[in-house]
């Protein structure tokens, strides 16, 4: 892959797919283990349901890419952290609310369009297309649950500030997003979080009848930096807030 011309340039995933390559850049390669086993997704699984074209240009991409973006609310993304990850993730975003697009891929089953991850919010609102390619993990921690798109539908995503806020009893959900050989993607989630200066810990209510806290008190603003500060990892980055097995005995010792 040509750094400047995907990074710099703001041509992104998109750009790459656009010269119709003959096979895909090694960059964007994923070892076995980060891309989808269709051994392990479920057959037939479903979750809860309740009733209820990307058209910038390189110019625009480019001006609104990270460092040099005009706007603290609008930012031009192509993969997650570029400058961490070891292999690509075959998308281009725009964050605010974010506005994920996932083209075409010539070789999809050898990357991935979004890394498996957590979210960071509270509760996560999920647009997506007719393409589908979301994925779950089962509650084994090994299988996937593919969530096929319903039309008019939204989907509702724990993450990690609701599973610290009710001491583990709500789990965030680690999900991921494949890539479509045949037809660009495009989904939109909106997330709802603490504010930037809120500390989240585990709430007085949940601790009411003597339960242990599992997390400590962490300033949101500061677990937001430290996962975009890494590569997409699964849920390892809920860690950060974990209470260290030495806070834990002296926490015991004062009760």
């Amino acid at each position: 892959v040509n750094f400047h011309f995907v990074i710099n340039q703001g041509n992104g995933a998109k750009g790459l797919s656009e010269m119709r390559l003959k096979a895909l850049p090694k960059q964007y390669i994923h070892p076995l283990e980060e891309r989808i086993d269709e051994a392990k997704v479920l057959p037939q699984a479903s979750i809860a349901v309740n009733d209820m074209s990307f058209g910038l240009s390189a110019y625009e991409k480019k001006r609104y890419s990270k460092e040099p973006s005009p706007s603290n609310n609008v930012r031009f993304v192509t993969s997650f952290n570029t400058q961490v990850e070891k292999a690509l993730e075959w998308k281009d975003f725009l964050s605010q609310t974010n506005l994920n697009f996932c083209p075409i891929c010539l070789n999809p089953e050898l990357t991935i369009g979004v890394g498996r991850h957590s979210d960071v919010s509270t509760l996560t609102v999920l647009l997506q297309d007719s393409i589908g390619g979301f994925y779950v993990r089962g509650n084994d921690g090994e299988s996937w649950i593919d969530v096929h798109p319903i039309d008019g539908s939204l989907l509702i995503n724990i993450g990690d500030a609701l599973q610290i806020l009710s001491n583990g009893r709500y789990k965030s959900v680690e999900h991921c997003v494949v890539a479509s050989g045949s037809k660009n993607s495009i989904s939109v989630p909106i997330f709802i979080n603490p504010r930037p200066q809120d500390t989240i810990c585990p709430l007085p209510e949940v601790l009411a009848s003597g339960e242990k806290p599992i997390y400590k008190p962490v300033l949101y603003s500061d677990y937001v930096k430290h996962v975009f500060r890494k590569a997409h990892d699964g849920k390892k980055t809920v860690g950060f807030a974990k209470m260290s097995k030495f806070l834990t005995v002296v926490a015991n010792c004062f009760d």
